[in-house]
């Protein structure tokens, strides 16, 4: 190709666009990368990303949520809550964060109340919360309690032997009522004998597992409770309704004789026959999308018969092959036609009905809710971590307070902190790396020098 002043100045334009064209994509690329972002979590159980728990509790929060971290450090612990709350922020644009150095703000400092660095103040609609464990867990939690209009009271009945909220025995509910009051909710007992009424503004009335008869005026409180639209949440045990016959029947309820037999819990390593295993949930709103076994000691079937405006589900199921033992839990247990009840079992229903509109812009009808579970032990402190018992429990209080879309926040774990290997493949990393690649290497070097000695 002959080199002309035409063809040089066609080179040089050439050379100018391409320039150009170079400068505008790189332009563009750093344009996109301000405005667009994509990442990708490959670890085990995605605990760099969001739970769908979390998401569907910012989804329930349509206004801005501020939070403010006061802490003095600007090294790794930043950048860790930096990278924690930019997950919420992905989500909900109008999440907004800052950091505030305590020192050079004391005045605030003193007057929120902070005390810990690295403490976390949320604040949405007025409302705030300061926390200082700074996980996913103990913020979402946060947020739920500021996306309750108020904290609902959960009253539980006292005075009869029942397993108490406050109390650290096996056979108690402490553990499981301080995750209620981790997501807001209030927890107050109840002696009915002396308070002589179930106060207003309980939201959800507990009975769990009583072990001395209720007086007969007690039951007429409880009774006279539901007929005004009460939510309840009662926890019986195989060993009788202790004077509660009379709520049993105002709500169509009964309970299998016996105590429920499941020879699948041999397969979980379980020697005690009276173990239930349920893995077979209804299509109850209470029970979507749940798929985690739970585990119950010593429980009784519950079948219902909706009285007058009431209706009733199942939701929790034992397998085929349990059943309702009415025989002594002693020695060799089996199945006897005429005398036990075949499974699968109901072990736990809730009852429903439609109450009249207080205000008249109601759309829909206020909805009274009940569940009956035919055992308490599966949320004692002794077995509350068996399988999904924990996040069974807070949806059924969840559903009771009428907040279907606030469920159980799952703690992530970290399943994927260590790498680990068979032995096979230990050997074959260990002699690839120690011998294998530097014997190629060696080989490599070793055919170079001979080509070059030949040339």
């Amino acid at each position: 190709m002959k080199v002309t002043r035409n063809s040089k100045r066609q080179i040089r334009l050439q050379n100018i666009l391409f320039v150009l064209l170079f400068v505008l994509v790189v332009g563009l690329l750093a344009w996109l990368s301000q405005h667009y972002q994509y990442q990708a979590d490959w670890t085990a159980n995605n605990r760099n990303t969001l739970s769908a728990a979390s998401v569907g509790v910012l989804e329930q929060m349509p206004e801005q949520i501020s939070a403010s971290v006061f802490t003095v450090d600007s090294g790794a612990m930043r950048q860790h809550v930096a990278d924690l709350l930019g997950r919420y922020q992905r989500y909900k644009k109008s999440f907004k964060f800052e950091f505030i150095n305590p020192d050079t703000e004391p005045e605030r400092v003193r007057r929120l109340g902070i005390k810990v660095d690295g403490e976390l103040l949320l604040e949405y609609q007025g409302r705030s919360e300061q926390i200082t464990v700074l996980t996913e867990q103990g913020i979402t939690n946060a947020l739920q309690r500021l996306s309750r209009a108020s904290e609902p009271w959960v009253v539980f009945a006292e005075g009869h032997g029942e397993r108490s909220p406050f109390g650290k025995a096996n056979h108690d509910l402490q553990v499981w009522a301080q995750q209620l009051e981790a997501k807001g909710f209030q927890l107050h007992g109840l002696n009915l004998a002396t308070a002589g009424l179930v106060p207003g503004n309980t939201d959800i009335l507990v009975l769990a597992g009583p072990q001395v008869n209720f007086l007969p005026g007690e039951v007429v409180l409880i009774e006279d409770y539901i007929r005004r639209g009460g939510n309840l949440l009662w926890l019986a045990d195989p060993d009788g309704m202790f004077g509660l016959e009379p709520l049993a029947e105002q709500l169509g309820l009964s309970f299998d004789p016996g105590v429920i037999v499941d020879p699948t819990a041999q397969m979980f390593a379980i020697d005690d026959p009276t173990f239930a295993i349920v893995g077979d949930y209804g299509l109850h709103p209470l029970v979507e999308g749940f798929d985690v076994l739970t585990v119950f000691p010593r429980a009784a079937g519950v079948t219902v018969e909706p009285q007058g405006q009431w209706q009733a589900d199942g939701f929790l199921f034992t397998t085929e092959r349990s059943w309702s033992e009415t025989g002594v839990l002693a020695g060799e247990i089996g199945f006897d036609e005429l005398e036990d009840v075949a499974g699968p079992l109901s072990l736990a229903v809730a009852v429903t009905r439609n109450l009249d509109n207080d205000a008249e812009d109601e759309v829909e009808p206020k909805q009274q809710r009940i569940v009956v579970v035919g055992d308490g032990d599966f949320l004692s402190n002794a077995y509350l971590g068996n399988g999904g018992n924990l996040d069974l429990g807070m949806n059924m209080v969840n559903w009771l307070s009428r907040d279907d879309q606030l469920i159980a926040v799952p703690a992530k774990i970290t399943l994927d902190r260590s790498l680990n290997l068979s032995r096979n493949a230990s050997m074959v990393i260990g002699f690839g790396f120690l011998i294998f690649l530097p014997a190629l290497l060696l080989l490599s070097g070793l055919g170079i020098w001979l080509k070059r000695r030949k040339a």
